[in-house]
């Protein structure tokens, strides 16, 4: 409590000063960094006042994060960074005990989560680093000492999952859990403060609408072209989606084995790097490493597939490529999800997920000369230009305009559209479990596993599933306004390169940036 205190005392006086500024004496660089700061100060002071998700999200307490990028950075000797870590070991229980003290009313998904992903905790300090300490330098007495701290890590965690089991007993039991629906005036307060964007929470709705029914038209034209190579002697259904969810069936077929998964993402990779670099649609950087592993214990159950990217002070780090394997899957369940991740949306993935998507443009981020832009960094702007790098890949000619992959890829941005509608609706118009399913599978045409996985998502989180399409539109939107104007001497690297120079920053103060400096330059 006396820490958020002094976070929330810190925003507010930071904003006492961010007052005393008169911005239309300010460079346009300085100009939107103070806007990035007002943002998230207000947020820090939203977030602890209003919103108070410490209260009854337990998800929010996992000490594995900062142990693991201790561990697995080499940013010191080996022996020095397990000497940090067993100094950081003595507050394990103190944190976990305050954690208890301060959840009052959970929800059921984020208790649920906390319970999974604590136990994944576990295995860091029991396997990784234990084994780690066993094969270092350290003293005999340090490694003895090691093992204590070890014990009591454990002890906690144990404690703490124990705590949480007991409490989601109750609440169900009982029926006092909180709704995990924050509700419209939450809502609608949420979106501006996470996601910066020129639309309101319920303009970026309508304009999902409208873009599904848009998306759908296009993806039947595709079916209807592909429709005599699969079903020949079959006549085209009169329900349209209909016929376009049994192509889609038919060739989800094709996708990579259970157990190669994470290698046939690991062997792609290049592919896309060769492809950009020979296009020359932007720079790229071969000397930052993008790391492909499996996800750690303690970061699954959220997403399954995700980037961990080093900060601008620690640049040179790896960037770790996370991909959850399927080993936990039922057979069904497994096939299921491969045929989601088929042939073709597996490449879609690795395009969003490494090259020219998070990886790529988090590098980049890391230049800014405005270290506000980059450590602030503006979820919409980095979902958005990784959704935008999709549809970028195939319009260059990635794929070589092959019509599946093209369905594929109107099938994926229709995810991309429906879980802002999803979103919306969840949080704001109460949308069940049922009506959920639904929409993702009859009219977005997922996997029963990819739409339930979804849904738990959806759940757990609130606005962030909007930030893709948000900030995808407005990236686009941006292109083709610049485009419009700059006529035959617009260079798509050149747009590429000068939207990322900007560091992570929200994409409407990009805009503002690059419009009347990037048509001074191509007068």
């Amino acid at each position: 409590e006396e820490s958020r205190q002094k976070s929330i005392s810190f925003a507010k006086a930071s904003l006492t000063k961010l007052g005393q500024f008169d911005t239309s004496l300010l460079n346009a660089t300085n100009a939107s960094d103070y806007h990035i700061l007002k943002n998230r100060m207000e947020s820090m002071v939203w977030y602890g006042e209003t919103f108070k998700s410490h209260e009854w999200n337990p998800s929010n307490y996992n000490v594995a994060g900062v142990f693991g990028v201790i561990l697995n950075t080499d940013y010191k000797a080996k022996d020095e960074r397990l000497r940090t870590i067993f100094r950081r070991l003595e507050n394990v229980p103190a944190y976990y005990e305050a954690a208890k003290a301060t959840i009052t009313q959970p929800t059921i998904p984020h208790t649920e989560l906390a319970i999974s992903q604590n136990k994944g905790a576990l295995g860091l300090f029991e396997k990784s680093i234990a084994k780690a300490v066993t094969e270092s330098s350290l003293t005999d007495d340090e490694k003895k000492a090691f093992e204590g701290r070890l014990g009591e890590t454990s002890a906690a965690i144990n404690s703490y999952v124990s705590f949480l089991e007991g409490k989601l007993a109750e609440i169900k039991d009982n029926g006092t859990a909180r709704d995990f629906r924050i509700g419209e005036e939450l809502y609608n307060k949420k979106f501006p403060l996470d996601i910066f964007s020129g639309y309101s929470a319920k303009e970026l709705y309508e304009k999902a609408l409208a873009e599904k029914k848009r998306v759908h038209g296009e993806i039947i034209k595709i079916s209807q072209q592909l429709w005599p190579k699969y079903f020949k002697n079959e006549a085209f259904p009169e329900n349209a989606l209909v016929a376009t969810k049994k192509v889609i069936d038919h060739i989800s077929v094709k996708h990579v084995e259970r157990n190669k998964f994470v290698d046939s993402i690991r062997q792609q990779i290049p592919e896309l790097e060769a492809f950009v670099m020979e296009r020359g649609l932007l720079e790229m950087d071969p000397e930052k490493p993008l790391v492909v592993r499996e996800t750690p214990e303690y970061q699954r159950g959220f997403a399954g597939a995700s980037i961990n990217a080093p900060g601008p002070y620690d640049a040179k780090a790896n960037t770790y490529y996370n991909v959850t394997p399927l080993d936990n899957y039922s057979e069904e369940d497994a096939e299921s999800y491969l045929r989601e991740y088929n042939h073709w949306l597996l490449q879609i993935l690795n395009i969003h997920e490494a090259v020219p998507g998070h990886y790529t443009q988090l590098v980049h981020s890391n230049k800014s000369p405005s270290l506000v832009k980059a450590v602030f960094y503006n979820g919409a702007m980095i979902e958005g230009w990784a959704v935008y790098t999709e549809r970028m890949m195939l319009e260059e000619g990635y794929g070589d305009f092959e019509p599946e992959l093209w369905l594929m890829y109107y099938k994926w941005n229709l995810r991309v559209i429906i879980n802002a509608i999803l979103d919306y609706e969840l949080h704001v118009k109460g949308l069940t479990e049922e009506g959920a399913l639904d929409l993702m599978i009859n009219q977005g045409f997922q996997e029963k596993a990819e739409a339930q996985g979804k849904w738990r998502r959806a759940t757990l989180s609130q606005v962030q599933l909007t930030s893709y399409f948000t900030g995808y539109s407005e990236i686009y939107e941006l292109r083709e306004k610049l485009k419009g104007k700059a006529g035959d001497k617009f260079n798509l690297a050149n747009f590429h390169n000068h939207f990322l120079s900007f560091g992570s920053s929200p994409v409407p103060i990009i805009g503002e940036l690059m419009s009347d400096e990037y048509l001074n330059n191509h007068k």
